[in-house]
């Protein structure tokens, strides 16, 4: 594959995840099918809603941008930095941040402490946080191969999540969108990317990613990370268009930002920039709350995911 087509991709998986999560935001918490109850005769549009303007991405690609800024400034994967900067955006009252993500960046304890210490009193860890901001990391560490993105996962995962689960299932996520990226089949490389999972969590996990495995045989909400994923894999396996692919994730209701942001990392890693509306990248907007007043529209985005590319190809 050409370097053109890479960042083409590249650019779709940051901007598609985007997109998904602003797409989805005012549906969340509602039933199955009142996206396209809204939109029966469209794709959709970035209407707004539940506190969103249209186009407005929520905590999601928030978290997204800062493990981007992390990496970029950084040269690298610099733990104690991201967390560092999610505490500053967490600090600024974002209109939303998950409960338990909330907790462990405000727990007192140090970087390396906090999710651990949350796991341990909680004893329930596996939501989507980690996984819902994982595509700007995706995207710099695939050119490193399938062990370092998967390592690299897990290790960002860990900031804010202490089960094991939602380790494995950004580190899956990282693999299938580093595949993508370089043209193949993320869907062909499932059982591929399972065989690299913690023995442990690979059962459970080969469920939810099983071709004939259906968001209605979820036995949690989609807030937690297995259905997450395993809905966003089922979208993409599903239909034929990153459209497609948006409505049929957003559709299925409950958590609609961040299942669809995981599905628009990954449509958008397989069909590319220009497969993304303009309806709906146009009115796209990221707020960065904490950080003097900064906002990425789709040129910052795009730009954002090229640098992620290059520098992640020169590492």
């Amino acid at each position: 594959m050409d370097q053109r087509e890479r960042r083409r991709r590249a650019a779709g998986a940051v901007v598609g995840s985007a997109v998904g999560d602003a797409l989805g935001a005012p549906f969340e918490f509602g039933e199955a099918g009142t996206f396209s109850a809204r939109f029966p005769d469209s794709g959709g549009e970035m209407c707004g809603g539940g506190g969103w303007d249209p186009g407005e991405a929520t905590d999601d690609t928030q978290m997204a941008v800062l493990v981007a800024d992390s990496l970029l400034e950084c040269g690298g994967l610099d733990l104690p930095d991201i967390f560092e900067r999610f505490q500053r955006w967490s600090a600024a009252e974002p209109k939303d941040i998950g409960l338990q993500t909330e907790d462990v960046l405000g727990n007192g304890m140090p970087w390396d402490l906090a999710a651990a210490v949350h796991f341990q009193v909680n004893r329930r860890a596996a939501g989507n946080g980690s996984l819902m901001r994982a595509t700007t990391s995706a995207v710099y560490f695939a050119p490193a191969g399938r062990d370092t993105t998967m390592d690299a996962a897990r290790r960002i995962a860990a900031l804010t999540h202490g089960d094991g689960a939602a380790w494995e299932g950004t580190a899956v996520f990282h693999e299938l969108v580093r595949v993508a990226l370089e043209g193949g089949d993320p869907l062909a490389a499932v059982a591929t990317a399972l065989g690299e999972v913690r023995q442990d969590h690979r059962e459970r996990w080969a469920v939810v990613l099983a071709p004939d495995w259906h968001p209605r045989l979820a036995t949690e909400f989609n807030g937690a990370v297995w259905p997450c994923l395993g809905s966003a894999v089922w979208a993409l396996r599903t239909t034929s268009s990153f459209e497609g692919a948006l409505r049929a994730a957003i559709d299925l209701g409950g958590d609609t930002d961040t299942v669809a942001a995981v599905t628009g990392g990954l449509a958008g890693a397989v069909h590319g920039l220009g497969a993304i509306p303009a309806r709906w990248t146009e009115k796209l907007h990221v707020p960065l709350p904490g950080f003097g007043g900064r906002e990425s529209r789709l040129p910052e985005l795009v730009e954002l995911a090229e640098r992620l590319d290059r520098a992640g190809s020169t590492r």
